[in-house]
């Protein structure tokens, strides 16, 4: 997506050769009609696999998979990462590592909420080792769901998470992947 790939070269920061930072505009602060034109990309993407739910882990993926639920008109779930006395005591449960938190989390979201009717489209901020992708895809799994696919704003394509996930026959559609991010200069894969 050409226009994501042009603020990420305007806005985005490279810390070290693996650290993308993309927090003015992704996932600290929001461009909401940066967002709409991603919405409007994964719904042509994945329009056609009858989506009924979009699921995502918080927080990051959040307001990107929100914008992109107005256009399936489906509901958005999210896997939560902490515990809590409001939380359902049936919960699919998944323990995802963060690359960018160097942590491991487990993550739930509450069996009333995906059922093995569903067919579920995982939408993330970021896909670099594919660890949070393949926890969403066994919460799925452990519904008795199906995964429509994955739609990731900005994949690391240097990393192992895309080809990870590809090699376990999940559709993954990343709407920009850095190639490289060598010395400060970012480049991306066609």
């Amino acid at each position: 997506m050409e226009l994501l790939k042009q603020r990420i070269l305007k806005d985005g920061q490279v810390l070290g050769n693996d650290i993308l930072k993309v927090d003015s505009f992704l996932n600290h602060q929001m461009d909401v009609q940066l967002f709409n034109e991603m919405g409007k990309e994964f719904f042509r993407l994945f329009a056609h696999k009858n989506v009924t739910k979009i699921l995502t882990i918080e927080s990051s993926g959040i307001g990107i998979a929100c914008i992109a639920a107005q256009y399936f008109n489906v509901p958005v779930v999210f896997a939560k990462k902490t515990e809590a006395k409001n939380l359902d005591s049936d919960t699919y449960l998944a323990e995802v590592f963060s690359f960018t938190k160097g942590k491991t989390y487990s993550v739930r979201v509450s069996q009333k909420y995906i059922n093995p009717n569903d067919i579920v489209l995982i939408i993330d901020d970021f896909l670099a080792n594919g660890k949070a992708a393949l926890g969403l895809a066994d919460i799925v799994g452990q519904a008795g769901a199906q995964v429509a696919g994955i739609g990731i704003a900005i994949e690391k394509g240097f990393q192992d998470g895309g080809k990870l996930l590809r090699e376990k026959g999940l559709e993954v559609q990343s709407l920009a992947i850095v190639q490289s991010m060598q010395n400060g200069k970012i480049s991306f894969s066609e």
